[in-house]
């Protein structure tokens, strides 16, 4: 995968030409390796998606990344003409935020599944939402670990048989929105493989969002799990209801009160607030510290770092 620089590419450095004399990126250009999920995976809805959300709003190349950790959904790097990376088990959130804080031109997309997400990922997940760094996260929860052959996951659902719950899962099943919420994400929502069209205007508002984004996308495994979501889709027998049009998306009780609907619950957005990001406050302290040394050579500035250490 491309590296990413760790300083900002000057304007003079790119021949890349202004950006309103620029085509938009078609679905060819941004295509990489050619998906190798499961034939009716919800993945190949999120992905296609994410190169429609590129195209429409005119994003380029070198102005995105993708990262991922570990899972069926986490290849989803290696399917994108871009920036990107294929971390470690979990560990996407902390790798991308090291991105956000260096590159804040950059637009930063994080791809997870369940099992990456909430499990070994869970402690990042939380602390990643209370820090409020900018990015976006996709969840594409099937509420199974499908790559290592259906085990049971933090999102699936009581009495669940697998492969290390044969009798039926008997731990209650995390909430990841009530999740999100709690830990002090500013934008939760929730959508589903099966209604492109939600998928994107998710994608859309999380991109505009200043902050940390999290949507959790109800992505179908139709290898170990076939059916999971019927009950959200209506070709299927099921409802897709959304957001109730009076909920106050800024009323965090009431956006945690609608989070605990019985499944297959809501979709659309559940909370969108906006507070200081870590982005800007780290900025702000790093431009504090570089005014008090304003015209001093470096050696000026270790002699006073160390006059201060006496």
């Amino acid at each position: 995968m491309n590296a990413i620089a760790s300083a900002p590419v000057s304007p003079s450095s790119t021949s890349a030409a202004p950006a309103e004399d620029r085509k938009p990126l078609t679905k060819k250009e941004l295509a990489a390796d050619h998906p190798t999920w499961c034939p009716g995976c919800g993945d190949f809805s999120v992905l296609a998606l994410y190169f429609k959300l590129i195209e429409k709003r005119r994003l380029w190349h070198e102005k995105v990344v993708s990262v991922s950790g570990i899972g069926c959904s986490s290849r989803f790097p290696y399917f994108v003409q871009a920036h990107g990376a294929h971390f470690i088990h979990g560990r996407a959130l902390p790798f991308a935020s090291g991105i956000s804080l260096t590159r804040p031109d950059l637009h930063v997309f994080v791809f997870s599944g369940d099992g990456d997400a909430f499990s070994i990922g869970g402690n990042h997940f939380t602390h990643t939402a209370r820090k409020n760094i900018k990015m976006t996260l996709v969840v594409m929860d099937n509420e199974v670990y499908g790559l290592t052959k259906k085990q049971t996951s933090p999102t699936s659902p009581l009495g669940y048989k697998s492969k290390t719950d044969i009798w039926g899962a008997v731990d209650q099943p995390i909430n990841p929105l009530r999740q999100a919420i709690a830990a002090g994400a500013t934008f939760v929502a929730r959508t589903t493989h099966t209604n492109p069209n939600h998928v994107l205007q998710m994608m859309e508002a999380a991109l505009d969002h200043d902050g940390f984004s999290f949507i959790e996308c109800l992505s179908e495994c139709v290898e170990f799990y076939p059916g999971a979501f019927d009950a959200a889709n209506p070709r299927k027998g099921g409802a897709f209801n959304l957001v109730p049009t009076d909920h106050d998306v800024t009323d965090e009780v009431a956006a945690y009160r609608l989070a605990g609907a019985p499944a297959p619950g809501y979709f659309g957005i559940f909370y969108r607030v906006q507070r200081p990001t870590k982005n800007a406050l780290e900025a702000k302290i790093n431009a504090d510290a570089q005014a008090k040394v304003v015209g001093l050579a470096p050696w000026q500035i270790l002699t006073k770092s160390f006059e201060r250490m006496k």
